[in-house]
């Protein structure tokens, strides 16, 4: 479908909030994107975003294995949303910061 806007802007949906791909900012930048939104909606001033390293983050989809699976390994972060289980419904993430391909392989069998 084309439409035709005559240099018009459409907006279809304002969400005033942080979004779920930049969860990895919680482990991976100087300040948040959390921190930085709490800032910014009370006038306090932006933090850094500097990123500290290389971020990898894997979404829990459709169930949550025992948390403990997820924790016997300490460069991995776990964040868990308490959201109700059904298929393909993002349920939390885990974050690794400047892992190597064998931390993130291992991170990703946790997830099958």
């Amino acid at each position: 479908m084309t439409i035709e806007t005559s240099g018009e802007l459409l907006v279809n949906e304002i969400a005033p909030r942080v979004h779920n791909s930049g969860h990895w900012t919680i482990e991976g930048a100087k300040t948040s994107q959390f921190d930085n939104h709490l800032r910014a909606v009370t006038g306090l001033p932006l933090g850094s975003t500097e990123v500290l390293g290389n971020s990898v983050m894997l979404n829990i989809l459709s169930e949550v294995k025992s948390p403990a699976s997820y924790l016997l390994n300490d460069s991995l972060h776990l964040h868990l949303y308490n959201k109700e289980a059904r298929a393909s419904r993002k349920l939390g993430h885990i974050t690794l910061l400047n892992a190597s391909d064998t931390e993130i392989a291992e991170a990703e069998q946790l997830l099958d």
